[in-house]
């Protein structure tokens, strides 16, 4: 069994099947093929995952990239960026449990140095790099690949606790867990990587004068529970004439946009006088983020957006699918449509049925910067009830 057939598909997506490429110089091109056929041709799994990585980020689509979760060992720490800073949220049952921390260097290195030398493997945007990048300071091979692993058998981690105490955490490379265990492929930002799933749409009385409602996501296999959730939040909106909201789309890695449209007309019909905000991250992806730019663009001032930049730009490469390489284990997402809510432009490989909704909202900037402090305890209801009052 050959790295040699993982090769092939990565080589179809980049030639043939995703778009986004058509961006990039040739040249580019072949030189990191090259370097993915080199470690092809020794078997050397880890460093051709890490070729690979660095060709599909290419594009700067974050929708086109490899995911190598599913077949990597990391070490069983999960590390998560939240603002611009990079956190120690949680360990593995089989490490005994560590404090929330603030990472402040790698085997003696600053963070900030590491994720410089990183970006070339990340897909997308800075703030999709935040997204994905930590995984690489839990990867063993990662961190040697980038010059950062002076230690043979181990790393070491420097930790800054919420009081300010420093705290050095050595691990042997012989303690790793299969990385899907801690990173999960769509990274929702969570201190813990079991997503707390309770229902596509959460609504409630968040106070006096608003009204709540939480969308975690909007991907549905099944393909009935999301627009069933979505004409109840509709209803609600509806049966609430007057009351200021607060929508909350954090993590959504996104979906189908297109089965949320219930909920943006009656948001649209009934936010237009009182307002609403948004809140949103850079775990705010893909239709998502159409969601956000299609009620700003109906709403206009009347919509506040809160919270940091979202996790793509307006105009990006999306649709496509999941492949698995089969000899490595890895997946590649690939893209095959281009959506261009900057500017409201389609091309030809537009599904007819996004071009038809297709508007140009021309940029989303945020009214008020928030992130969570991964130190506070407040509720989420209490930080809905808290921008209600300020913002209504």
């Amino acid at each position: 069994m050959s790295l040699s057939q993982d090769l092939d598909l990565i080589l179809d997506v980049v030639n043939r099947v995703d778009p986004s490429f058509a961006t990039v110089a040739p040249g580019i091109i072949d030189r990191c093929v090259e370097d993915l056929q080199r470690h092809a041709a020794r078997d050397a799994r880890e460093e051709f995952l890490l070729s690979a990585m660095q060709l599909l980020a290419l594009p700067g689509n974050g929708h086109t990239r490899l995911i190598p979760n599913d077949a990597i060992s990391v070490l069983p720490l999960r590390f998560v960026t939240i603002g611009t800073s990079t956190f120690l949220t949680k360990t593995s049952s089989a490490l005994a449990e560590l404090p929330i921390g603030k990472v402040i260097a790698v085997n003696g290195r600053p963070v900030a140095e590491i994720e410089l030398a990183a970006a070339k493997y990340l897909a997308g945007t800075r703030q999709r790099q935040r997204v994905i990048g930590p995984l690489l300071l839990a990867w063993p091979a990662a961190l040697a690949r980038l010059g950062f692993a002076p230690f043979a058998h181990r790393t070491e981690y420097h930790i800054q606790s919420a009081s300010g105490q420093m705290t050095c955490v050595k691990l042997e490379h012989t303690n790793t867990i299969t990385a899907t265990e801690i990173y999960p492929r769509n990274e929702h930002g969570q201190a813990d990587p079991v997503w707390n799933f309770k229902g596509f749409a959460d609504v409630g009385d968040c106070s006096a004068r608003g009204l709540s409602i939480a969308l975690p996501s909007f991907f549905d296999p099944d393909g009935k529970a999301l627009s069933a959730a979505i004409e109840r939040a509709a209803t609600f909106v509806r049966s609430h004439p007057g009351r200021f909201l607060v929508i909350d789309v954090r993590g959504n890695t996104g979906g189908d946009f297109l089965e949320t449209m219930p909920l943006i007309d009656a948001i649209t019909e009934c936010a237009g006088a009182c307002g609403c905000a948004v809140l949103v991250d850079k775990f705010t992806f893909s239709a998502a983020i159409v969601f956000v730019a299609l009620l700003k663009y109906r709403l206009g001032s009347k919509l506040k957006l809160v919270g940091e930049e979202m996790g793509d730009g307006l105009r990006f490469f999306a649709e496509g699918d999941l492949i698995e390489l089969p000899i490595s284990g890895a997946f590649i997402r690939y893209s095959s449509a281009l959506h261009d809510w900057e500017t409201g432009s389609i091309d030809e490989t537009t599904p007819p049925e996004i071009a038809r909704q297709i508007v140009p909202v021309l940029k989303l900037d945020m009214d008020r910067h928030w992130v969570a402090d991964p130190f506070d305890t407040t509720s989420r209801d209490a930080v809905y009830g808290m921008l209600a009052e300020e913002m209504a």
